[in-house]
């Protein structure tokens, strides 16, 4: 059977993504400090058979190992110069851990600076780094590419004119949101609406929220605020609106610290359960982000396709 390709695939419905990596790293045994996206060089094996854990469990698509793979954030491992090598290496075990029928997504994270004023980032050498990063994913063979776990408008924007100029493949952007309050923020002060406003207007393909500090009833929440956000927004947004689709990778609730360490408590079957709400508020591609598993993404599979 032919594959279609990722952008038609997610207008057809619920689309699901992975789980954690670092969660599963750490499971594993990773020691704290590890350069997580460098073992798709050092241990590959063990990033292909956490890929392979997830399509097992129902996933329609695997994130590549590729979230800290900038310059920026590598430079703290002294690993700078292997971008390229770290990002085509990810995409080439992902896309080999997948199959046939299944996708792809490069994953590009935050770098964990700040552009100028506010810090050292240049608007033009960042959009190169992001674009030496999105070349390699592009050469290792993703179906499309998320931006996710961003706090910052300015931040997010370069990485999804980076990804454009250099190909025409699907594009997820995702933000990272806490409750404040009555509302909902990024660490940078951006509320859901203004998120919305720019993500859409960049002509991305879907939109929506990952990680944070939220407990699962605060994602549904979010999630609430997102498809309402977006449903206001569509005769306003004139040629993108009603073409977005929303986006979910809800951690497994909020962490507790216990003997110095953050564990997730909640049940593959109440992340099921929060994933359903969502589902049904309009979030039509669902995955999961610090603490979930491939048990957490198989719930979801068994709520949600049965």
């Amino acid at each position: 059977m032919t594959r279609i390709n990722l952008r038609e695939r997610i207008k057809q419905g619920l689309f699901l993504l992975d789980g954690a990596m670092g969660t599963q790293l750490i499971a594993r045994g990773l020691e704290a400090g590890t350069c997580n996206d460098y073992l798709n060089i050092a241990s590959p094996d063990i990033i292909f058979d956490i890929h392979r854990a997830y399509i097992q469990a129902g996933s329609d698509a695997v994130l590549t190992n590729t979230f800290g793979a900038n310059k920026y954030a590598l430079a703290r491992h002294g690993l700078a110069e292997k971008s390229r090598e770290i990002n085509t290496a990810g995409a080439e075990l992902a896309r080999r851990a997948v199959g046939e029928q299944n996708y792809v997504l490069g994953d590009i994270g935050p770098t964990g600076d700040f552009l100028q004023p506010l810090g050292n980032l240049k608007p033009d050498e960042l959009k190169a780094a992001f674009v030496e990063q999105a070349k390699a994913l592009l050469g290792g063979g993703v179906d499309g590419f998320i931006i996710e776990t961003m706090t910052a408008l300015d931040e997010i924007t370069i990485a999804v004119e980076a990804v454009k100029s250099v190909c025409e493949l699907p594009v997820f952007a995702s933000m990272a949101f806490d409750r404040t309050g009555d509302s909902y923020r990024t660490m940078m002060g951006v509320d859901v609406a203004s998120a919305v406003s720019k993500m859409v207007s960049l002509g991305v393909d879907a939109v929506g929220f990952n990680c944070g500090a939220a407990s699962l009833d605060e994602y549904i929440e979010l999630a609430d605020k997102f498809v309402s956000t977006m449903r206001a927004s569509e005769h306003r947004v004139t040629g993108h609106g009603s073409q977005v689709t929303i986006l979910a990778e809800p951690n497994a609730g909020r962490p507790e610290l216990i003997d110095g360490k953050a564990v997730y408590k909640v049940s593959p079957e109440e992340f099921a359960s929060a994933a359903e709400k969502m589902h049904s508020a309009g979030v039509n591609i669902i995955g999961g982000c610090c603490g979930t598993s491939p048990a957490h993404i198989e719930a979801v599979v068994k709520s949600l396709k049965r």
